[in-house]
């Protein structure tokens, strides 16, 4: 059983273990556990039961880690994504005044064009086509996301109203926690120690725990909260998709969830060594899952599922096959009655593993040819463009809507294929959605 099971995902071919992979699985979970405790929420402010929501969000991620692992075999997990589910909330249902039930039979319904596109094999079409250097950018734009993202949460940089983001304040006890955890990993990264995010983020917690900064779970276990509240809700109001603005809303979930995880996948993809011959293997099996795992996801009850950036900190402690999202899944089961426990994890915790993946994952900006303008300026927009909009689909829109430009101004247009200039068309009418709806 154990050697079918290291032949299947090619364990000594990948230069890995089950050991490993476990490791790569739990660092994982433990850099988007936050999911759990986030999603609920922001969702929670469209009017849904927060618990129910808890629940949805632990079962559609681990049907999709599980999924990505078993078929696609890629260390790359998946779960709600952020940014989607603040505009599922705030955009539809508090400022387009939208029902959270027929706000969630428009994810359904997104989410069976998801699999429609994806039988047809367009989704993986389009990420064939985008050119390497984009890809390289889209890799490294990710790594400056998630890197802000770290420095955000743990408090060393704020926002500021004169100059946007200004450093945090360092009176703040917990900022000096992220400041040792990110000592502490940097240190272990440049020694080579084995699992060195891994155990950034235990010597975090433990240090957290003692001073107090963190508070101990009053409880270990507890009982997973009923989905009863959600559970097939979608489905019973999927009729109520009937105006031109609720179809806007369907297609807004396509575009943001599909170039999120497209971006995704292929930054992820990219960091792992992965991509052969600037395409990304067995990527409609990759794209297969999460658009299933989106589908279930909104018959239980939660916003979009996406492949996460988080993932990179398991691919960077050495996971590389599908047993690293296997386990990852498995840990999200478990979550649902240790939920207390997760609790310790807080965002000063993860907020060093985020920052060191990103130099990781920045590393990619060598293979981009700076030296010609026509792919230097849309590369820089897409790496600038996705921490400044604070999101991953704005900032390859701002890319891809300059490549064909600056190609042609190059007299390199022939080189453009034709699904990038429609992904021209498709951006532009993306942002006209987003902006003048």
């Amino acid at each position: 059983m154990i050697t079918k099971m290291k032949s299947y995902f090619e364990l000594e071919k990948l230069g890995t273990n089950v050991r490993r992979e476990m490791l790569a699985g739990f660092t994982t979970f433990i850099s988007m556990a936050y999911i759990l405790f986030v999603n609920p929420s922001v969702l929670g402010a469209s009017g849904m039961d927060k618990g129910a929501v808890f629940t949805a969000t632990a079962l559609a991620s681990a049907l999709g880690c599980i999924l990505m692992g078993v078929l696609a075999r890629y260390p790359i997990a998946t779960a709600p994504a952020l940014g989607i589910n603040a505009f599922f909330a705030y955009s539809v249902c508090i400022g387009m005044k939208i029902p959270w039930q027929t706000a969630l039979a428009g994810v359904f319904v997104a989410s069976l064009i998801f699999i429609v596109i994806t039988i047809f094999r367009l989704r993986e079409k389009i990420i064939d086509a985008i050119p390497a250097d984009l890809k390289y950018a889209i890799s490294g734009g990710i790594g400056l996301f998630i890197a802000f993202l770290g420095l955000s949460d743990g408090g060393l940089i704020t926002a500021n109203k004169s100059t946007m983001v200004g450093l945090g304040s360092l009176t703040v006890p917990t900022t000096w926690l992220t400041i040792f955890g990110l000592v502490i990993t940097a240190i272990l990264m440049v020694r080579k120690i084995p699992g060195g995010i891994f155990i950034g983020m235990v010597c975090t917690t433990i240090l957290g725990l003692v001073t107090g900064l963190i508070k101990a779970p009053a409880h270990i276990i507890s009982a997973a909260p009923s989905l009863k509240p959600t559970f097939m809700v979608a489905i019973h109001h999927v009729g109520d998709i009937n105006t031109l603005q609720l179809w806007v809303v369907v297609l807004t979930f396509l575009l943001v969830t599909f170039f999120d995880t497209a971006g995704t996948l292929v930054g992820l993809a990219t960091q792992a060594g992965f991509m052969k011959d600037n395409k990304m293997p067995r990527v409609g099996r990759a794209l297969a899952s999460d658009s299933t795992a989106m589908l279930v996801g909104s018959v239980l009850g939660t916003s979009p599922v996406g492949a996460y950036v988080e993932s990179s900190a398991g691919i960077a402690v050495g996971g590389r096959s599908g047993l690293t999202s296997i386990f990852t899944g498995i840990l999200f089961l478990f979550g649902l009655f240790f939920s207390p426990m997760l609790a310790v994890v807080t965002t000063q915790v993860t907020a060093p593993a985020l920052i060191i993946v990103g130099v990781l994952m920045a590393q990619n900006f060598k293979y981009v040819d700076w030296g010609k303008m026509e792919i230097a300026i849309p590369a820089f927009l897409i790496v600038l463009g996705m921490p400044l909009t604070y999101s991953i689909s704005d900032g390859i829109a701002l890319g891809f809507i300059v490549y064909p430009i600056t190609m042609i101004a190059a007299k390199r247009g022939k080189e453009v294929s034709p699904i990038m200039y429609a992904l021209f068309f498709v951006f532009i009418g993306f942002m006209w959605i987003l902006n003048f709806k």
